[in-house]
């Protein structure tokens, strides 16, 4: 495992420095309620090695999102948004690789940044290359 970063609060929640709700704990990862959840349910899924995001380590990246998708099934998630930021401008508010595991339900009214059905949406164009 990499040193925990003495500044970075998911470091303090793994080091048992910082109070935190588990809901699953692994060996190499941990699984939070956060402190903001948006639905019930909300889960944060969070390595024990420090990473700052998804791109840092794509090992440690994966083996987390396994841990995820095991938590989805273990909770019987049936509609659930599994979702990762990289820096500042993606809201990226910790810089600790962390997994957001929302569950949806009919009605929520959990708005997602952008509606891939909206006028809004990018298509792309030109051809596809492979």
């Amino acid at each position: 495992m990499t040193a925990l970063t003495r500044d970075c609060p998911f470091c303090l929640i793994i080091d048992g420095q910082a109070p935190a709700t588990i809901v699953h704990d692994w060996p190499d990862a941990v699984a939070i309620v956060p402190l903001g959840p948006v639905v019930d349910g909300h889960t944060l899924v969070i390595p024990k090695t420090h990473v700052s995001d998804f791109a840092d380590n794509p090992d440690v990246t994966g083996a987390t999102a396994r841990r995820a998708a095991q938590l989805c099934r273990d909770l019987d998630l049936v509609d659930a948004n599994l979702i990762t930021s990289r820096g500042r401008e993606a809201t990226q508010s910790v810089t600790h690789l962390h997994l957001h595991l929302v569950p949806r339900r009919n009605g929520d009214a959990l708005a997602l940044p952008w509606d891939p059905r909206g006028e809004g949406s990018v298509r792309a164009e030109g051809k596809v290359t492979r």
